[in-house]
C-alpha cells in the first residue's frame, strides 16, 4: 500500500504541536510536547520522536510517508533553524538532518509564518488565490509572501520578514537589534506596550487603569465595552499596520492580505482601521483591488497543516 499520510510539525518556542493529516488535509491525530527544557536541539528531537512513537497509533505512523515542519527562523534551502531569539538553543541547528536521523523519514523544514501561508493556500481562505500575503499577529509578526501560487523564499531561504520591515523610523527597539520594526507595534505584545504608553501619556478615563497587567485580550474587552482609549489604542495599531501593507502590496502585487494569530481574533475593531489605513495609502494602480480577510482555519490547526503540506 502506497504511504499517504504527512506528519506536521509546528515548533514553537514554548511548545510544539505535532499532527498526522492524509491527503484532503484532515488531521486524524495531533498532540503536543514542551520545546523548552532540552539543553541540546538533539535531546529534544530524541524526546519529540519518542512521544510520536508512544502516542501516534501504530496504524497512522506506518502510513506516514514523510515529514514537514515549521519553526521559527528556519530555512527552507538548507533545513536549518538559524539564530531562533526565542528559542533555548544558539546559533545554527541542523534540525532537518537531526529528525531524519532519527526518524528515518525524509523531512522538509521552512518557516513557521511561510508554512502557515502553505495551509492556508491549501485548506484555508487562499484556497483558489495565486498571490496573496499571510500575516500573522501573535507574540510577534511574521509572514508568507505567495506569487503565482508559489512561496517566495529569496536567494537564502529569509525571504518575507515583514515583521522587520521598519514601520516607525527611531521608533521602539526590537529584538532583532534594529528599531522601529512593525512586530514592535502591532503583535500582542506590541500592543500592550501602545497600552502602556497611552496610560501614561493620556488622561482618558479608561478601564485599562483597573487592569494590573495589561494584556492583548483586556484591550480588545474593554474596546468591545466601547472604551474610548482601547479603540484609539486599535485605531493607532491598525494605522500602523494599514501603512505598512500598503507598501507591501506595491512589491507584489497580492490579490488579498490575510490576517492570522490571537490579534487578528479582534475581528472589525483591528480590521476596519487596518483596511482604512491600507486603502487610503495604496498607489491608486492597487486601491479596491486587495481584499483584507482572516484566516479561516482554526489556530491550532494552520500551522500543522501548512507543515504537513510541505511532504512531497
Amino acid at each position: 500500500m502506497t504511504k499517504a499520510l504527512s506528519l506536521g510539525i509546528d515548533i514553537g518556542g514554548t511548545n510544539t504541536a505535532y499532527g498526522v493529516v492524509n491527503e484532503q488535509g484532515e488531521i486524524l491525530y495531533q498532540n503536543s510536547i514542551a520545546t523548552k527544557g532540552y539543553v541540546t536541539a538533539y535531546l529534544y528531537v530524541d524526546a519529540l520522536y519518542r512521544h510520536i512513537v508512544q502516542n501516534v497509533p501504530p496504524q497512522y505512523l506506518k502510513e506516514v510517508k514523510g515529514i514537514g515542519i515549521g519553526a521559527p527562523s528556519a530555512n527552507y534551502y538548507r533545513g536549518t533553524i538559524e539564530h531562533a531569539p526565542n528559542m533555548e538553543w544558539t546559533g545554527i541547528i541542523p534540525l532537518k538532518s537531526l529528525i531524519e536521523d532519527r526518524f528515518k523519514l525524509q523531512t522538509w523544514v521552512t518557516n513557521d509564518a511561510n508554512a502557515a501561508a502553505m495551509g492556508e493556500m491549501l485548506y484555508g481562505a487562499a484556497k483558489d488565490l495565486r498571490d496573496f500575503i499571510m500575516v500573522t499577529l501573535g507574540t510577534g509578526v511574521g509572514s508568507g509572501f505567495v506569487s503565482n501560487g508559489k512561496l517566495i523564499y529569496g536567494h537564502d531561504g529569509f525571504a518575507g520578514e515583514l515583521g522587520h520591515v521598519i514601520a516607525v523610523r527611531e521608533g521602539r527597539a526590537c529584538g532583532c537589534g534594529r528599531r522601529g520594526c512593525l512586530e514592535t507595534y502591532t503583535s500582542a505584545t506590541g500592543i500592550v506596550v501602545t497600552a502602556k504608553e497611552f496610560l501614561d501619556f493620556d488622561n482618558k478615563e479608561s478601564e485599562l487603569r483597573l487592569r494590573k497587567n495589561i494584556s492583548a485580550k483586556d484591550i480588545f474587552e474593554a474596546a468591545l465595552n466601547q472604551d474610548e482609549m482601547a479603540l484609539s489604542i486599535f485605531e493607532f495599531t491598525g494605522k500602523i499596520l494599514g501603512h505598512t501593507l500598503a507598501d507591501a502590496v506595491a512589491i507584489t502585487s497580492p490579490e488579498a492580505i490575510i490576517l492570522f494569530g490571537g490579534l487578528a481574533k479582534a475581528g472589525n475593531i483591528l480590521f476596519e482601521p487596518t483596511k482604512k489605513y491600507l486603502e487610503s495609502n495604496l498607489l491608486n494602480l492597487y486601491q479596491g483591488k486587495v481584499r483584507l480577510i482572516p484566516s479561516l482555519l482554526k489556530e491550532s490547526d494552520v500551522a500543522i497543516l501548512g507543515a504537513a503540506a510541505l511532504v512531497e
